[in-house]
């Protein structure tokens, strides 16, 4: 048996808040826009937004975009609108982390 990632859900109770987020902030391209139901082509992987109750557990999981330049794409990313944090460097691999505007956790990485 082989699993493939194919979409990540997120539950959210801001759907337009989080649909201006994923589009316009993180520039990802809107699939499907049915009624409680949006879809984003997020690359090997769709993000999902569904209407209802979205709260962030105390580890919820972390959805991580690889990016080429991750300290150009963070500065792309606050001068749209977005919280992020510092970039991080050791041993060639750059990260910095983000939250969508439910408190989802995501991070930036020049790992792939």
């Amino acid at each position: 048996m082989q699993l493939r990632l194919s979409r990540i859900i997120l539950f959210t109770a801001n759907l337009d808040l989080m649909v201006a987020f994923y589009r316009d902030v993180l520039g990802f391209k809107l699939k499907a826009n049915d009624k409680g139901w949006k879809t984003f082509d997020a690359g090997a992987c769709e993000i999902a937004l569904h209407s209802g109750g979205g709260k962030p557990g105390p580890r919820s999981p972390k959805v991580q975009f690889d990016v080429k330049d991750v300290a150009a794409t963070r500065e792309a990313l606050i001068a749209r609108g977005a919280k992020m944090g510092k970039v991080s460097s050791k041993d060639g691999l750059d990260l910095c982390g983000g939250k969508d505007p439910d408190g989802n956790p995501f991070s930036l990485s020049n790992r792939g």
